[in-house]
């Protein structure tokens, strides 16, 4: 079960058109940024990119989960965005991306970041879920959606 507080609806963004990966992640790292004053979209963008060099968050099936670590929280924040269009994103099964949740985590929860990464994978491993998640009109639909689901 996802933490309460980890995605609200203010960091959901529906049918949103972006072309590339970078432009996805700097539209992630803005909503994320929102939750915060301490935090910056440029420093967000900046993690989440440095997390993509290390490999690509795309899990398949058209789904992203960009995560990173950042020192300036003390809980887990998360944005979701649902694309009008696939994307290219170098996800394992080549398939394009249209929808991705963002995950930050304080620089020390290791075993809290490996959990939430885990319970995300698992909910977005539902294909009922994916196809109402791409169906979804709204913020409010998006997150009833995701906080209805067990990983």
């Amino acid at each position: 079960m996802l933490p309460p507080e980890l995605i609200v609806e203010r960091r959901i963004a529906c049918c949103v058109e972006v072309t590339s990966k970078k432009r996805l992640l700097e539209t992630l790292g803005e909503l994320l940024a929102s939750a915060s004053s301490s935090l910056s979209p440029e420093t967000i963008f900046e993690r989440l990119v440095e997390r993509e060099r290390l490999g690509s968050t795309g899990l398949g099936h058209g789904i992203a989960l960009p995560h990173a670590r950042v020192p300036e929280i003390k809980e887990p924040i998360g944005a979701f965005v649902q694309l009008t269009n696939g994307i290219d994103y170098d996800a394992i099964d080549g398939v394009r991306v249209d929808l991705a949740f963002a995950l930050l985590v304080p620089e020390a929860a290791n075993e809290m970041h490996l959990k939430l990464l885990a319970d995300l994978a698992g909910k977005f491993s539902d294909p009922d879920l994916r196809t109402h998640l791409r169906q979804a009109a709204a913020p409010s639909e998006v997150l009833a959606l995701l906080a209805a689901s067990t990983p």
